[in-house]
């Protein structure tokens, strides 16, 4: 375990005194999850940094969850939030959706976090508050409502980079014309920054699939009827569009303040 790499809280979370009066948050994301590498760390910090900044900004309040603390409370509370943000990490444990075997390039697996995860996501959409889930975030809500995952991309050229290259890269999309999505990004094409191996399989019950990459692979998922978003990319990455991230982040918050 030595010289293993840590991500601290005071190197994500934003300066400046928190908004007054602004919707309450909880934001899940495993910061030290197994097997992290310095680089993967790097995004890490770099990318939760982004999120939590962006809710800072727009006037949102936000308690981060750390899912890879050693004490965690019960997820059941995550209820008493306006809403709840879960950001990208390691893989879901292929056993909550039927992988039946070892998982091909797995990694950063916490079937703890993952637990955690899917409780606190049925407490708030039973509760009826807004969930908007990234990359990890949206595979963990496509289970929670009863969805399967592609275990492994067997052609990951479009969705991430390949060995000796960097692991994200841009990547296009087409969004279901009047979707919630469609109307919080503006656009039914995108280019958004991806660096995935699994997607979503079998969409979970009642969610519905709003956006799609060029090989046909899931790439969002939305409940028509609940404000549940799922988004396979990362608009909280630094080096992709700030009008895209804001665009969806300012809907996130906006519902959550209604």
């Amino acid at each position: 375990m030595s010289g293993r790499p840590v991500v601290h809280r005071q190197e994500v979370e934003p300066d400046g005194a928190a908004p007054a009066g602004g919707p309450r948050i909880a934001v899940l994301v495993s910061l030290n999850f197994p097997e992290l590498t310095e680089p993967v760390a790097d995004l890490v910090r770099r990318f939760t940094r982004t999120a939590l900044t962006t809710l800072h900004d727009l006037g949102a309040r936000y308690e981060l969850v750390d899912t890879s603390a050693d004490e965690l409370g019960d997820p059941a509370a995550t209820a008493a939030f306006d809403g709840l943000l879960l950001l990208g990490g390691g893989d879901v444990d292929g056993e909550l959706y039927g992988a039946g075997g070892p998982v091909p390039n797995s990694y950063g697996v916490d079937r703890r976090a993952d637990d955690h995860s899917i409780a606190a996501i049925r407490a708030v959409t039973a509760a009826r508050r807004p969930v908007f889930g990234v990359c990890r975030g949206s595979q963990l809500v496509n289970i929670a409502f009863g969805g399967t995952l592609v275990p492994d991309l067997e052609d990951y050229r479009l969705h991430r980079g390949g060995p000796g290259q960097p692991l994200f890269l841009d990547e296009k999309v087409t969004v279901a014309q009047g979707s919630r999505l469609a109307g919080l990004t503006g656009a039914d094409r995108l280019t958004v920054r991806s660096g995935h191996h699994q997607a979503v399989a079998a969409v979970g019950d009642g969610l519905v699939p709003v956006a799609h990459a060029e090989d046909g692979v899931i790439e969002a998922v939305e409940h028509p009827r609940q404000w549940v978003v799922g988004v396979q990319w990362h608009p909280e990455d630094p080096d992709g569009s700030d009008e895209h991230r804001l665009r969806i982040f300012h809907g996130f918050v906006a519902a959550c303040g209604r």
